[in-house]
């Protein structure tokens, strides 16, 4: 599973790869396993044109627990089952971009 996050201000953000153990996005579709750090990265996803952004290494699904909330295709009795999802930066919420309305 490709967990990809632009939320780079995420204690547990290594470069837009989550790194935390488990994750929840609860049902307004939002990522709350996010806890404020440093930037670990400056979000350069914006402008992919101009620079290539140096991303972490893919998770190996096995390793993450994704549980979801959201009433959303991916969501089976609690568990995403997606083969990635990707966590935007919008405003300050982190918002689960992979949403599929059910």
């Amino acid at each position: 599973m490709d967990i990809r996050c632009r939320k780079t201000i995420c204690k547990y953000n290594d470069r837009y790869t989550c790194k935390a153990k488990d994750i929840l996005v609860d049902n307004k579709v939002v990522c709350s396993t996010y806890e404020k750090g440093e930037e670990s990265v400056q979000d350069v996803t914006k402008h992919l044109f101009e620079r290539e952004p140096d991303f972490a290494p893919q998770r190996d699904s096995k390793t993450l627990d994704i549980k979801c909330k959201a009433n959303c295709l991916f969501n089976h009795n609690g568990k995403c089952v997606s083969n990635g999802i990707t966590l935007n930066s919008i405003k300050e919420k982190p918002y689960c971009v992979s949403f599929l309305k059910e």
